[in-house]
């Protein structure tokens, strides 16, 4: 099993986390032992190191981010830079997991050779260990495989793909897509994926391509099958503001205690309390300057300075 130890950063041991580095080899003997992998995407800083606290095995930068940080309709208008950015965040807060980027809609569409040179900015300028491409682009995992970026692969339902499927739409119910699923899947082993994701399928369509390849398979809405699983973190947590898919299971009601704390706050506002005076800083009693003084104490006072150095302490 292919794994570094830490020897800097948060210490997740307190958390009773492993302090072992997940990597793309360890996910494919975690799926060799026969050893669920965990999954979730994360879009900034602090959902990251949650995430990556709890003992999460790999860390999407999802494109989804358009949608549930930006409030677009769908992934497409997400960039290139605005990826970067989300990334370079995460980044700094994994210490465990594996952290994968998308690579949004046209960032790969184009030439081989400027899909490499994209996938490049993410592993070089935002530290992501791996990148996720939609559809059986075999040519492109090849050449990615080349230049040493691991590739995890996205088959079935592509959000990318949104306006050719007529929507979001469970996909392979026919024989004939079935087969072509399949050959998908088992062409972006042949040409070095690491791992894919199946998304917005039948489960037993799902069961099969998992028990034919040697790569490790992700379900989102794919069923229980697959060797790991990833929800988006916003439906996992209510943050969404939309109905929930059939597929996910909400563990946690964020909007609720979100809403709860922020009305709370403006109430204590508008009634004044909020803050008190314990959550107020004051100058001490015995250095109050004579009001008739005109030197440097009464202008200021070095141990009023010094409480209020909590706030700006380099």
């Amino acid at each position: 099993m292919s794994i570094t130890n830490f020897s800097t950063g948060a210490d997740l041991s307190q958390h009773g986390v492993p302090l072992t580095k997940v990597t793309m080899p360890a996910l494919a003997e975690m799926k060799r032992q026969g050893k669920p992998i965990s999954a979730l995407t994360a879009y900034d800083y602090a959902t990251a190191r949650l995430v990556d606290e709890a003992g999460i095995d790999l860390v999407l930068v999802g494109d989804s981010l358009a949608m549930v940080v930006l409030g677009h309709e769908n992934t497409l208008a997400v960039t290139v830079d605005e990826m970067l950015h989300h990334t370079r965040a995460v980044r700094r807060a994994a210490r465990r997991a594996l952290v994968v980027a998308d690579m949004p809609f046209g960032s790969y569409h184009g030439s081989i050779d400027a899909g490499v040179a994209n996938a490049v900015r993410f592993v070089k300028e935002a530290g992501a260990e791996a990148v996720k491409i939609e559809g059986p682009r075999t040519e492109l995992v090849r050449a990615l495989t080349e230049a040493e970026i691991p590739v995890v692969g996205h088959l079935g339902l592509t959000p990318q793909s949104v306006h050719r499927m007529g929507g979001f739409r469970v996909q392979a119910r026919t024989d004939d897509a079935i087969r072509r699923l399949k050959a998908g899947a088992r062409a972006l082993e042949r040409a070095g994926a690491g791992a894919i994701v199946l998304e917005g399928i039948p489960r037993e369509v799902a069961a099969a391509i998992t028990a034919e390849l040697a790569i490790p398979t992700i379900g989102i809405g794919a069923g229980p099958d697959c060797d790991g699983q990833i929800l988006v973190f916003h439906d996992l947590v209510n943050l969404s503001f939309a109905p929930a898919a059939k597929f996910v299971r909400r563990y946690g009601d964020a909007a609720a205690l979100f809403h709860s704390a922020i009305e709370r706050y403006r109430e204590d506002v508008e009634h004044r309390t909020f803050p008190s005076d314990r959550e107020s800083y004051h100058l001490p009693a015995e250095t109050h300057p004579p009001a008739d003084r005109d030197d440097a104490d009464a202008v200021v006072n070095r141990d009023a300075l010094q409480d209020l150095g909590e706030f700006g302490r380099d």
